[in-house]
């Protein structure tokens, strides 16, 4: 099954770069024409691009880390909410906060903040605070929650960074250099496309081009997730074989040591049998034959 088709790039308008007055001329290789003073993206270019992008967070959640799609611009939020919920990853589509990566310590107590003020709703503290208090503590949760809402359950520093406009998001990509986090991105004709480990050249203003890029990130961390998924199943079916097959030979182990217990003690009794001496016999033999010879001349 094909990652995505030329078809589905042109009809998500993937092509369409910004005004030929706005370019960067570092995305001179990636460009195709230009037509009505627009310029045009080459796509057979973009669709390699999103292969090598797909490839690379398979593998990279194949490895079991996680992946962060970052996109704060009014188009993406939707889309990146939705397909990062979709994959069971992180997201950042509110608002990029200075030290997401580069400071995530501090990031921490703030989600830890914002886990406080939830617990503390479902187990009734709210109940013994104030209206004013409580008016407080929601203003502070919403915030917090719009914020960092995407990233609550983020233990730890993503594997790999996916982004949309790396020129809106030029915080986000310099603290994921500094922090040594691989960037896949999407890069207009507007963006410089130099310290994107794997940038996919295509229309990054368009609703639907957006929604195209991200849901194909998306479906790479599914695929991995369902890889890794059935690697789980395999192993527990070989585990469970191999209990079998361990079960069977202890029991056969059993089975011959009873039946050696049981042809030891048989030869044990027979050799235990008491033997009468030869001498005895004979004796026996002889008074036998006296009492049958004075029997038959009683008769006689």
């Amino acid at each position: 099954m094909a990652v995505v088709t030329m078809k589905n790039l042109l009809e998500s308008g993937v092509h369409f770069g910004h005004q030929t007055k706005r370019w960067d001329p570092r995305m001179a290789k990636y460009i195709y024409t230009q037509r009505n003073g627009v310029h045009i993206i080459d796509l057979k270019k973009t669709l390699l691009s999103v292969k090598d992008a797909y490839e690379i967070v398979r593998k990279t959640v194949l490895e079991g880390k996680s992946v962060l799609f970052i996109g704060t611009k009014k188009q993406a939020q939707e889309a990146i909410e939705k397909e990062a919920k979709r994959c069971g990853m992180y997201y950042v589509n509110n608002r990029w906060l200075g030290g997401m990566l580069t400071n995530f310590a501090t990031i921490k107590k703030s989600i830890v903040r914002l886990k406080k003020i939830e617990k503390m709703e479902v187990d009734g503290t709210f109940d013994s605070l104030t209206k004013k208090e409580i008016s407080l503590l929601n203003k502070e949760r919403a915030k917090l929650e719009k914020n960092l809402g995407g990233i609550k359950e983020m233990k730890d520093l993503p594997g790999i960074v996916f982004i949309i406009d790396t020129k809106e998001e030029a915080i986000a990509v310099a603290e994921a250099k500094k922090c040594g986090i691989p960037i896949v991105a999407v890069v207009d004709t507007n963006c410089n496309p130099e310290g994107i480990d794997y940038p996919i050249p295509g229309n990054d203003d368009a609703i639907r081009a957006i929604s195209l890029f991200t849901s194909v990130i998306a479906n790479a961390v599914i695929e991995a997730d369902n890889e890794v998924g059935l690697q789980i199943i395999e192993n527990i079916q070989d585990d469970e074989m191999t209990n079998e097959s361990i079960l069977a030979k202890a029991e056969e182990e059993k089975e011959a040591a009873i039946k050696e217990a049981v042809e030891a003690d048989e030869a044990k009794n027979f050799k235990a049998k008491p033997k009468k001496p030869a001498k005895e016999e004979g004796e026996k033999s002889t008074e036998t034959a006296v009492e049958s010879e004075a029997e038959t001349s009683k008769e006689e």
